[in-house]
């Protein structure tokens, strides 16, 4: 049973699943950077990792960013008990499959789809989250548990599945927006479709650099950019011959597309 909960790095995630889980459990947070640590309630700071064995967490929630993910891991590892349940959030699980195998520790991988950039962390209702199937149970318990009470929809994805799912919902709109951020010209009047599409592209490009670069780097990822390229080739030859029945006919099949989506967004 998890009643004492360790939350490795202290920013927006971080700050949040302190925030959310500190009324439940008994919770912990740790990181290096004091000024991180100032404004959380009801939790144990800890700028010492040496001050995580006398903590005992029953899991710990690795919520630092993407390359930082097994580096955090490694460093608490001497100071936890061998039955301890370890966690991650990331948003791609390329080479987490690999480190919980070898590591020997309970582990639980899970991916909450929303971020303070464009999630209303204050009501989630309608958004989703993948729990990894290799999961530990007790720890899919957990985030189930957690998960549900949040009130998002809950899939279930092994590993190469989830970075599969990641490089279709993620990596198409990343590229997406980087495009249009690249072409972008100077206009005094913007319509309404422009400045929602600028919001978006705003919010994506306020996020770390590395979590950016580190869902492109997907290895599914190339595989998605070349079907948009091929895509687009064929956008570009309706418009260039001005074949507007083609452009309709491709209108009705995006119009079925969009009925068919039913992974999570």
């Amino acid at each position: 049973m998890v009643d004492k909960v360790l939350i490795t790095g202290a920013g927006r995630m971080g700050s949040w699943l302190a925030e959310t889980l500190c009324l439940d459990y008994e919770v912990g947070v740790y990181d290096t950077d004091r000024e991180k640590l100032k404004y959380l309630y009801n939790t144990h700071r800890f700028m010492s990792v040496e001050e995580i064995k006398s903590f005992n967490p029953d899991l710990v929630i690795n919520a630092t960013g993407l390359k930082d993910t097994v580096r955090a891991f490694n460093s608490i590892m001497p100071y936890l008990e061998q039955g301890t349940i370890i966690s991650d959030i990331a948003s791609v699980k390329n080479g987490l499959a690999k480190y919980y195998n070898e590591c020997g520790m309970r582990f639980v991988s899970t991916h909450p789809m929303f971020g303070p950039t464009f999630g209303n962390i204050r009501d989630l209702a309608g958004y989703n989250a993948i729990i990894i199937k290799e999961s530990d149970p007790e720890g899919n318990r957990f985030f189930r548990d957690f998960y549900n009470r949040l009130k998002l929809s809950i899939f279930d994805y092994s590993f190469e599945e989830h970075d599969r799912v990641i490089a279709y919902s993620l990596s198409v709109p990343f590229s997406s927006t980087i495009v249009f951020s690249a072409c972008m010209d100077r206009l005094e009047v913007p319509g309404t479709t422009f400045r929602r599409h600028l919001d978006i592209a705003r919010g994506l490009l306020s996020e770390d650099n590395y979590l950016l670069s580190g869902i492109l780097l997907n290895p599914w990822s190339a595989e998605k950019l070349h079907q948009i390229m091929d895509k687009l080739k064929e956008l570009i030859g309706m418009i260039e011959e001005g074949d507007e029945e083609a452009l309709h006919e491709l209108f009705s099949s995006l119009r079925s597309n969009m009925g068919r989506v039913d992974a999570p967004l």
